[in-house]
C-alpha cells in the first residue's frame, strides 16, 4: 500500500492531480474545492496518501495533513459514504470542526456540507461521536482559554512514545483516556510523564 507520496505536482485535473516521483506519475484524488491549498504546477508536494482498492480500481486519496487522512479513515467506515463522498466531505470543513460537529450533533453544520442530508449527518453522529472522542485533543476537545489549558505536551508525548513501542495509535489513545477517567483531570494533570506512561501500558496489558 502506498502510505504517503513526496514529488512534483504535474497538472492538476477535475478533482485529482498528477504527482511526478522518479519520473513516475501517480493520479491522486483531492477535491477542486481544496487545490487552492496546493503548490503551484512543478513545484514540490508532499502528501499523506490513503490507498483504496477496489475490485475494478486502485485509487489513491491525497491529505496534505495526517490529520484529514485519521478523519478519511473514519468518514470511510460510516455506511452509505464512500470514499470519494468523504473526500467532498473534507474540502468543506476542518478535521477539528468535522470533529466538533460531530460530538456536539450539529446536524445544521453537517448538513451544509457536500453530499450530507440530514439522514446522513444523523449517523455520522451516531456512528462516529464514540470514535472521534480517540482523536488528538486538538481535533476532539472544545478549545480552552489559555489560562485553563492543563496540556503541556506531556500526553502527546505519551502517545508519541506508546505508538514507537508499537502500539496502534487507536489504542493508545484509547489508554490514555482510560488513564485520564481513573484518575480525573486534577490527579492526570498532577502526573509525570513516566507515570502515566506506566499506568497507560498497564491499561494495555
Amino acid at each position: 500500500m502506498i502510505a504517503c507520496l513526496r514529488g512534483i505536482v504535474f497538472k492538476k485535473l477535475a478533482d485529482s492531480l498528477i504527482v511526478e516521483v522518479g519520473g513516475v506519475g501517480y493520479e491522486v484524488f483531492f477535491p477542486q474545492a481544496g487545490q487552492h491549498r496546493l503548490p503551484a504546477d512543478g513545484e514540490p508536494v508532499f502528501l499523506h496518501i490513503q490507498t483504496v482498492v477496489r475490485e475494478d480500481a486502485f485509487s489513491l486519496y491525497g491529505f496534505l495533513d495526517s490529520a484529514e487522512k485519521e478523519m478519511f479513515q473514519l468518514l470511510d467506515t460510516v455506511s452509505g459514504i464512500g470514499p470519494k463522498v468523504a473526500m467532498n466531505i473534507l474540502s468543506g470543513i476542518t478535521p477539528v470542526d468535522m470533529a466538533q460537529a460531530i460530538l456536539h450533533d450539529d446536524l445544521a453544520r453537517l448538513t451544509r456540507l457536500p453530499g450530507v442530508g440530514k439522514k446522513t449527518a444523523e449517523r455520522l453522529c451516531l456512528e462516529l461521536k464514540d470514535k472521534v472522542q480517540f482523536l488528538p485533543a486538538a481535533m476532539a476537545a472544545p478549545a480552552q482559554p489559555r489560562a485553563e489549558a492543563t496540556d503541556d505536551g506531556r500526553e502527546r508525548d505519551a502517545l508519541s512514545a506508546l505508538v514507537n513501542l508499537g502500539y496502534p495509535p487507536v489504542r493508545a489513545r484509547e489508554a490514555l483516556q482510560a488513564v485520564r477517567q481513573q484518575l480525573g483531570e486534577d490527579g492526570f494533570a498532577g502526573m509525570r510523564i513516566e507515570e502515566l506512561l506506566r499506568l497507560a501500558l498497564r491499561s494495555l496489558a
